[in-house]
């Protein structure tokens, strides 16, 4: 077994995704910290709630030897598994002496030479996903403002892995719906499209009929416009490139479900479309705003582009015509 330090950012057998994620993270953290050695993980097997189960580092960097590649960190071992069992950041000035943490990963912590280290678990809804290390070879205080980096790095991990969860949830119902064809899929959908929205920020749309028949064919639409609005929002949130690009294809395919025959080619933006999909669920522009981390003004500027390309005087006129187009379902 290896412990958590290890160096020049290499990559150890952690899937794609998570691999992106916590590459980024320990990026970040060295810049933050100025600490020569980063080194994280994610849970094998899932999220833990009960305090059992064990991280394998994945990522590395600044380390000059192989010692720590692929540990295995036990929940409750050494300072890392500490982290993990309390759900609360930990730090030792000089490990291989240290009375407050087990030692059963001394033979790889000292291979690299490592003294001071510090150890922030990764928490998403409670429940412990990984840890991210940093580490001296020098015996020496690591002080607050160390920590701080080291947490706020641990918190980019957690908002991207939030972001993930729920792009996949909704995907799944999305896909889903389109596969079963039902408007008990669909609504499934809309179930977390409307979560997704509140939690990357802001509120979604409503639908409406006539009739009872018409009213599940209209509500039955919207809850398909409101997940492709939700869509559009997660998608430039989204680290990993190959779960980017399937947000983006079902977006095209819920977009193309009610295109005509011949789609006219109005040459908007993916940024515009980001905005008329949101402004399509009801959203001001301050929540479309929110909801795509843009600033109000921007959002302005990219809906009066759009109505200009699409020969609108109005939002609701851009809508209609972008549905039209094909761009918008």
């Amino acid at each position: 077994m290896y412990d958590p330090l290890s160096g020049g950012t290499r990559r150890v057998s952690a899937d794609g995704a998570d691999a992106v994620e916590i590459r980024a993270a320990l990026v970040r953290l060295r810049r933050g910290t100025g600490l020569p050695v980063a080194f994280g993980g994610l849970m094998t097997g899932g999220p833990v709630t009960g305090g059992t189960g064990s991280v394998r580092i994945g990522e590395l960097s600044g380390a000059v030897t192989g010692a720590l590649r692929g540990l295995a960190i036990a929940t409750g071992n050494g300072l890392g598994g500490k982290a993990l069992a309390l759900s609360r950041p930990c730090a030792v000035t000089d490990y291989p002496v240290s009375r407050h943490i087990s030692h059963e990963y001394d033979a790889a912590v000292a291979a690299e030479g490592l003294l001071s280290v510090l150890a922030v678990p990764v928490v998403v809804r409670r429940r412990v996903r990984g840890v991210l290390y940093g580490a001296l070879r020098t015996a020496q205080p690591l002080g607050d403002r160390t920590l701080g980096e080291a947490v706020a790095a641990a918190r980019d991990v957690e908002q991207a892995l939030v972001v993930r969860d729920e792009a996949r949830a909704l995907l799944a119902a999305v896909t889903g719906a389109g596969a079963a064809g039902s408007v008990a899929g669909e609504a499934a959908a809309r179930g977390v499209a409307r979560g997704v929205a509140g939690s990357v920020a802001g509120a979604g749309g409503a639908g409406a009929g006539s009739g009872a028949g018409a009213e599940v064919g209209s509500a039955a639409w919207e809850e398909v416009r409101e997940a492709h609005g939700a869509l559009r929002a997660l998608a430039p949130r989204v680290v990993d490139p190959a779960l980017r690009e399937e947000l983006l294809a079902v977006c095209g395919r819920l977009a193309s479900a009610t295109a005509p025959p011949r789609v006219r080619d109005v040459g908007l933006t993916p940024r515009e479309v980001d905005v008329l999909a949101c402004v399509a669920t009801g959203a001001t522009n301050a929540v479309t705003a929110e909801r795509l981390g843009l600033r109000p003004e921007t959002v302005k500027g990219y809906l009066r582009s759009a109505m200009r390309k699409l020969g609108a005087r109005t939002r609701l006129e851009a809508v209609v015509a972008a549905r039209r187009a094909g761009l918008l379902p």
